[in-house]
């Protein structure tokens, strides 16, 4: 492949691309050092609505950012070319560029960095009160039940129909409840997959001799996803076959593996065909017919609408994705079906809806960003802890993680890349200098905020969101125990918020006791403290838990790739970590 590009610096592409996106819709304004597009705020006495937020990486252009707009999304957050943006730039976007009054609705696709550091800044804007939810879309077919395993599938182009179809019934001013519930409808009744010619170039990166693993010139991958990842095969075809190959993937129900949805021809059918960056016009119009006629003569179906265009792209990939949605009924009403939300108009620059001459005339004034209402001022509770002895319990127990940090960077050297001891270690320091420094509070809530704000200025990488997103959970399970009166926090108060923190961290990983990660420790901890309310009971039972992962198989993780000799004899390194701190808060009552 050729490695020219008219602009070559990763970072200066995704800049100036973000910067572009207001000049061609007035009614939007870009936040660069966030890479945040969102709609400015227009003063009119337009009625307030849900927002919606999505967002990843950059490199799928028009997705997400040039879906801003009217009718369609309320913001987009984007990271590097095919990397997920950070749970910060994620939460400014929540708390700061969006209106919030109704609510917010964030729709991501299935990716692992993009569901924890999405989630971390949903949990994030929960723990300060706000109305927040989160629908996580997996259309594609390309991977199969079996090789998906507890991941699931993929998001990918059959996303912005959700996008769509739920900024539309924002607009009309539905609840968060209704948005959320069709946008959860909508990605229920989805299949998608794609296929592509080659693996794209990401520009900034070097160029390799084309090797084995590259696609040869009569091959075709079918189910590639759109980050330069492997399919579920390669074929040698024509277009025919491998449209064919396609819709059984999406449409044959006696394929256990793949059977994600049941479309018959009763059934009313939304079309997307969805060019990935690389495919002329023209082209996509002869594949667009292909499809739309094998659907008519192989499954008897005809599409009640059809949508051809370039929506989600991998870069310039030279292919192509077909995506089926099977209308269903919204429950809503005359006005708000599938269908008439779909073809509501939204003005945004990657839709097809066209500007309105009036929006150009009314928001194209010079804007200024106004950075009121930017303050993250803690709200407090009347939940009332000891401050003294939660600083020495704490401190006993980060020293504790602390000086098992050789211990833990050993074991995940022999299992992962070495760098979880080190992370927690970091952490644990940061939050005793914290509590150091920090002003004294005897408020459970604005005493936990403060050691969540420094775990996630610290702690990177997976561990980091995980304990950051189940802290945010934390605080916010607390808040919604807070009365009207003060009360002193209990063993009880702690472990009803546990069991909901561990029950909001299911939803941006599948991790779960047996698969050889933290989870091994932290669900026996929590269970065993709502069981018995004795934290000296529980964190034996973390511990139990940890010492449990030596031999285990590992379904998540890093782990999963290594092979070779070694990683039996230990346990997992982010388990017995957590095992050590959850054992050190246990020690510190005792003193």
């Amino acid at each position: 492949m050729s490695a020219k590009h008219f602009i070559n610096d990763p970072t200066h592409l995704v800049n100036t691309a973000l910067l572009s996106i207001p000049h061609t819709n007035p009614a939007l304004a870009c936040d660069l050092p966030n890479k945040i597009i969102y709609r400015k705020p227009t003063g009119n006495g337009v009625s307030k609505q849900v927002s919606i937020i999505s967002g990843g990486g950059s490199g799928h252009e028009p997705s997400f950012a040039s879906f801003v707009g009217n009718g369609l999304l309320s913001g987009a957050v984007a990271g590097t070319i095919f990397a997920s943006p950070s749970a910060e730039q994620v939460r400014r976007c929540i708390l700061h560029r969006v209106e919030k009054e109704k609510g917010v609705l964030v729709v991501v696709m299935n990716y692992t960095g993009d569901v924890l550091n999405f989630g971390m800044g949903v949990e994030k804007a929960r723990a300060s009160g706000l109305d927040v939810d989160m629908v996580v879309v997996g259309d594609d077919a390309g991977v199969g039940r079996a090789a998906g395993g507890k991941v699931g599938r993929r998001g990918i182009a059959g996303t912005v129909l959700v996008q769509k179809i739920s900024g539309a019934l924002a607009a009309q001013g539905a609840s968060l409840k209704e948005v959320a519930d069709v946008a959860r409808l909508v990605a229920g009744n989805l299949v998608s997959i794609g296929s592509s010619l080659s693996h794209v170039h990401v520009p900034g990166r070097s160029v390799v001799e084309t090797g084995q693993d590259e696609l040869k010139d009569n091959e075709v991958e079918i189910g590639m996803g759109i980050h330069n990842e492997d399919g579920s095969e390669r074929k040698v075809t024509d277009l025919p076959g491998l449209v064919s190959t396609m819709l059984k993937h999406c449409l044959d129900t006696s394929d256990k593996d793949r059977s994600f949805s049941d479309i018959s021809s009763s059934d009313d059918v939304v079309l997307l065909v969805n060019n990935l960056g690389g495919v002329s016009a023209l082209e996509l119009g002869g594949i667009t017919n292909e499809v739309v006629e094998q659907l008519m003569k192989d499954y008897k179906i005809k599409p009640v609408r059809i949508l051809a265009g370039t929506y989600m792209t991998s870069l310039n990939g030279v292919g192509f994705s077909i995506s089926l949605l099977k209308v269903a009924d919204t429950g809503l009403g005359k006005g708000k079906s599938l269908l008439e939300l779909l073809d509501a108009p939204a003005e945004a620059s990657g839709w097809s809806a066209a500007v309105k001459t009036e929006t150009w005339y009314r928001l194209n004034e010079e804007f200024k960003t106004e950075e009121q209402g930017e303050s993250d001022a803690i709200q407090s509770s009347n939940l009332q802890l000891d401050s003294t002895l939660a600083k020495s319990v704490l401190t006993t127990a980060l020293n504790r993680l602390i000086a098992a940090e050789p211990d833990i960077t050993n074991y995940d050297t022999i299992v992962g890349d070495g760098d979880c001891g080190i992370g927690l270690k970091r952490g644990a320091e940061s939050i005793l200098k914290h509590l150091d420094k920090s002003k004294k509070t005897d408020d459970a809530i604005v005493f936990l905020q403060g050691i969540i704000n420094v775990v996630e200025t610290t702690m990177d990488g997976t561990s980091g969101a995980i304990y950051a997103i189940f802290l945010n959970a934390l605080a916010h399970g607390l808040r919604q125990q807070s009365s009207s009166s003060p009360q002193p926090i209990t063993s009880q108060i702690w472990a009803k918020a546990l069991e909901s923190s561990l029950e909001a961290l299911s939803k941006y990983t599948p991790a779960q006791p047996g698969d050889r990660t933290l989870m091994d420790a932290l669900f026996p901890f929590v269970k065993t403290l709502s069981k018995t309310a004795n934290i000296d009971d529980a964190a034996k039972a973390a511990d139990e838990g940890a010492k449990e992962t030596k031999g285990m198989k590992a379904s998540l993780g890093r782990t999963v790739y290594v092979g070779g000799e070694g990683w039996q004899g230990v346990p997992d390194p982010g388990a017995h970590g957590l095992a050590e701190l959850l054992l050190g808060l246990s020690e510190g009552l005792k003193k």
